[in-house]
């Protein structure tokens, strides 16, 4: 089973669209945080798709290690810059 990467070590803020659907990158590899561009390719993950009800900003999390994706849960705050790349 392929790990998740620690692709940030805070949440990053996005504007969504009501109705507009966006692809959350979960495997962490990424250059287009927090959304995918297709890096996953050759592992086990699939980007969540996500559609919101309305326009709104958002917390999207960047650690790989929420229990609420797309959103941040604070899973984060203990980690620190040293664990930026390594298995989420």
């Amino acid at each position: 089973m392929d790990k998740a990467i620690i692709a940030g070590i805070k949440p990053i803020k996005v504007t969504l669209k009501a109705g507009e659907e966006v692809y959350y990158c979960r495997c962490g590899r990424s250059k287009s945080q927090p959304f995918c561009d297709g890096s996953h390719e050759g592992t086990t993950f699939t980007p969540l798709a996500y559609t919101s009800e309305k326009d709104k900003k958002a917390l999207f999390c960047a650690c790989k290690k929420t229990k609420k994706e797309p959103f941040c849960d604070a899973s984060h705050v203990d980690l620190t810059e040293e664990d930026l790349g390594k298995d989420a």
